[in-house]
């Protein structure tokens, strides 16, 4: 089974320097859903790292990824199960970010930080285990600290926190 996860989420060879916009036609449907995949493993880590997965976060997330991926919420809730196992068998957040950074080019990754701090600021409160993630995830997209400070505090003013 860990074959499998890490064959779903392997970058292929030839696709490495197609950075392409996920919402784009011209993405082939295994590497959308290996987006897909990778993008809701990031979400769900933050997620859980305060150990308190609430309804809250729970609704923002899947009103991310529905709106990320155009999908409708049983694509969602399929997607947060499969991510759920490939969490359980991953050694890493690079497992994740890796995807993301071979066919995300630097804009579409800042909305997923922008995206993460959506989900970590639905309950109002910033965790240090969240703040971590994020900051990790951030490191691993080779994004600047001034980014991940923009972004949080671009969420922080459109949620009026």
């Amino acid at each position: 089974m860990l074959q499998f996860f890490r064959e779903l989420l392997s970058t292929d060879s030839n696709q490495n320097n197609n950075k392409q916009h996920y919402s784009s036609d011209s993405v082939s449907e295994n590497t959308e859903r290996k987006l897909q995949l990778a993008t809701c493993a990031l979400f769900l880590e933050v997620a859980h790292a305060d150990d308190i997965f609430d309804p809250s976060e729970e609704k923002v997330l899947i009103s991310l990824m529905k709106k990320m991926f155009d999908l409708k919420e049983d694509e969602v809730n399929e997607l947060i199960k499969q991510s759920d196992e490939i969490i359980r068998e991953s050694v890493s957040l690079y497992e994740f970010t890796d995807v993301i950074n071979a066919h995300f080019d630097k804009e579409e990754k800042y909305e997923i930080i922008k995206n993460l701090w959506r989900l970590i600021l639905a309950d109002e409160k910033i965790n240090k285990y969240e703040e971590h993630f994020v900051r990790t995830i951030s490191n691993n997209f080779h994004l600047e600290h001034k980014d991940l400070i923009a972004a949080k505090l671009e969420i922080k003013e459109e949620l009026g926190i």
